[in-house]
């Protein structure tokens, strides 16, 4: 079998650096026409195939699309434990996938610098799901190509964003209890950061509360991860030390999901004993007993819209920015109790 050319093969066919080979595929500085027409020359005559790595010979494009998806929570899988995450990672794939594009995905600590990658596999654009420090944001800059935002609030005017409005999630969420009759309601949450998706839910439960005249009590504010364990161990804490409390309002389903099964475990009856609201609208949480009332998100549509707002950046170099908002509902299920009907 004939060895595979190798980019030094190219380079020795058309005189030239090996660097001067990769300025040419990747466009990256100023070459002359004939030592160009070289290197394509020695291309086809020793039949090179470029990696992944290398930009194609008719265009600057990679036809790659790195997505970052942050771990948020110090030591844990996300996207391994949370349905929210293969649903966007797999929307944005396949809307990359019909405009012959492919991805890079990389669940990446918070501190870990991404420009490498980037770098070396120059890509055309990146998506960025979820929230990091500011440092990170800067640093993303210098790659100075195209890059979408999900379910961020970074207010610099390089990126693209597409989020929804959270904090009115959280409203319609807390509301809902309120108007079934409930006035002890507790808040199950990740880490709250400042100005973070977290933050702004937290303040739609504060909103809801105080338009209905019940007073915020902070201790009922219950801070852990965002997954399934974090669930469980947030509600044995409530069975411990809120014996009044009547609802829950999560700020993620796979939080609730786990919650209701800490309820469980603690012989606590959803929604008889309490009632709990997630947030997402997952798959699964319609298949649960009781069903899952939550506020619904189109995880897909924020995939798909982030896919066509980085292509058309991608094609319009000059375009300037724009943030999409997607609408949030209720989708009510039966794991509310409606306290008015008993009184």
């Amino acid at each position: 079998m004939a060895r595979r050319a190798t980019l030094k093969d190219v380079a020795e066919r058309a005189k030239v650096s090996t660097a001067t080979v990769s300025y040419v595929l990747n466009d990256k500085k100023s070459i002359s026409e004939q030592t160009k027409t070289r290197v394509y020359d020695a291309i086809r005559e020793l039949n090179y195939v470029p990696d992944l790595n290398a930009r194609s010979l008719s265009s600057r494009d990679s036809k790659l699309i790195g997505i970052v998806v942050p771990q948020t929570e110090p030591g844990s899988k996300l996207m391994l434990q949370n349905d929210f995450y293969s649903e966007i990672v797999g929307s944005i794939e396949y809307y990359a996938r019909q405009r012959g594009y492919h991805v890079i995905i990389s669940a990446t600590d918070v501190n870990e610098s991404y420009l490498t990658l980037a770098t070396e596999r120059n890509l055309d654009g990146i998506i960025v799901i979820g929230m990091y420090p500011d440092d990170f944001y800067r640093q993303m800059k210098k790659t100075q190509i195209p890059i979408v935002l999900i379910d961020s609030y970074c207010n610099d005017h390089y990126y693209h964003s597409i989020r929804i409005d959270d904090a009115y999630g959280s409203y319609l969420a807390t509301n809902h209890v309120i108007g079934c009759g409930h006035k002890k309601i507790a808040f199950f949450c990740g880490q709250i950061k400042e100005n973070g998706v977290i933050k702004k839910r937290l303040y739609g439960y504060q909103q809801a509360l105080e338009e209905a005249g019940i007073l915020y009590d902070p201790s009922l504010v219950y801070e852990g991860k965002v997954d399934y364990d974090s669930g469980i161990e947030l509600a044995r804490k409530l069975c411990k030390g809120k014996d009044d409390v009547t609802a829950v309002v999560a700020t993620a389903d796979i939080l609730a999901i786990g919650a209701m099964k800490g309820f469980y475990e603690q012989g606590v009856s959803v929604p008889q004993d309490i009632s709990i609201v997630g947030f997402d609208d997952l798959e699964i949480s319609k298949y649960l007993t009781p069903g899952l009332t939550t506020v619904r998100q189109e995880i897909s549509q924020k995939g798909e819209k982030a896919v066509e707002l980085l292509l058309d950046n991608i094609q319009d170099s000059d375009m300037t920015k724009r943030e999409i908002i997607i609408p949030v509902s209720l989708s009510c299920r039966e794991s509310v109790r409606d306290m008015r009907k008993e009184e």
